[in-house]
């Protein structure tokens, strides 16, 4: 972090006291994606400004947001990191419990990715390959059937003949909402298997379209397809475990794991920093940290934190978040004015 001290010290230097509080270390829960970012900020903030080093923990980015929407008060968190974004029922449940504002800040990118053992096949897979071979009903002869597929030489007749076992993560982390939408959905459209599922369901549109994606994101039960409720690292022991396995991790994960992991292409592009960049890589998603306002000027150095979190110093193309795998936001700017104004977010669109 010495570089990152040096370059931010002008940034230390102008940072204001805040008001006293029973409670004087910022605190942030949620995202485990979000986790190694929030923690390297965490660690240079404390060495660079007159506050202590903000306490970090994981949970899943849905978690975080649970706890963000606690209440108000010393007794609850004051950031929330999320991999996916805030949903209406945490809006909802935020305002419930007194949380009226707030902030919505984006940090940057992170592409989702699928890798196996560096020493095992290589894979190219399209959305369409994941949907058959982990969803509970494919089609077959225009028809929805229960999922036959015992090895990836049954998805794709020019896949290995190695048996189909995915470590994908559970249904409290944000990675799994990507997970669902930009694969098992875009795959259930491309298989026709949406369509059958639209049109067996019964009601209006609207209720069709939700009982089709619904079935879009029904998986096999039967051991194929494994939830991983905790971070990474277990999924990657699943693959230290079992050779045949497949997991899904976020980009700079893999990009710090090249010495254990293979990683597969997507629609035939390589996952990397620069092909999110450019908006080439088709499963990438923003990463948030969304903030209790009600804490600025009551938790010391909430403020300072949130801003040197999006600074150019830590946040930009040059900065140590990138190094680690983020992908900066080319509206960092916009972002930097929205918390300098501390403007809560409006409603969903």
């Amino acid at each position: 972090m010495n570089t990152v001290k040096l370059a931010v010290s002008a940034l230390a230097m102008a940072a204001a006291a805040s008001a006293a509080s029973a409670r004087d270390q910022i605190q942030l829960s949620g995202s485990s994606t979000v986790l190694p970012y929030a923690t390297i900020v965490a660690e240079a903030f404390g060495e660079n400004f007159d506050h202590p080093t903000p306490v970090v923990e994981g949970g899943g980015s849905g978690g975080g947001r649970k706890k963000l929407c606690e209440g108000v008060g010393e007794n609850t968190i004051d950031i929330a990191n999320s991999s996916s974004r805030i949903s209406q029922s945490d809006i909802d449940l935020c305002a419930k419990n007194g949380v009226a504002e707030i902030l919505e800040v984006r940090i940057g990118y992170d592409g989702i990715v699928f890798a196996s053992a560096v020493d095992g096949p290589e894979f190219a897979f399209e959305p369409a390959d994941w949907y058959n071979a982990l969803a509970a009903q494919v089609v077959k002869d225009g028809a929805l059937v229960a999922n036959p597929n015992k090895a990836w030489a049954d998805v794709k007749a020019d896949f290995p003949a190695q048996n189909i076992l995915a470590m994908i993560p559970g249904t409290k982390h944000g990675t799994r909402e990507v997970f669902d939408v930009k694969v098992l959905e875009v795959g259930c459209k491309a298989t026709g298997a949406y369509d059958l599922f639209f049109a067996a369901a019964e009601g209006d549109d609207d209720a069709k379209k939700k009982a089709a994606v619904s079935g879009c994101h029904a998986l096999r039960t039967d051991g194929v397809s494994v939830d991983i409720d905790g971070d990474y690292t277990e999924t990657l022991a699943r693959i230290d475990a079992d050779k045949n396995a497949i997991g899904v991790f976020g980009l700079s994960f893999y990009q710090n794991n090249t010495d254990k992991l293979r990683v597969a292409t997507i629609d035939g592009i390589v996952p990397s920093v620069e092909t999110i960049a450019a908006g080439e890589y088709p499963i990438s998603r923003p990463l948030y940290i969304y903030v209790k306002k009600a804490h600025f000027g009551v938790v010391p150095g909430l403020k300072d934190f949130v801003q040197f979190f999006v600074s150019d110093e830590v946040a930009g193309p040059d900065g140590p978040l990138a190094a680690y795998g983020l992908v900066s936001d080319p509206e960092l700017a916009a972002t930097q004015a929205m918390v300098e104004a501390e403007t809560p977010m409006g409603p969903l669109n």
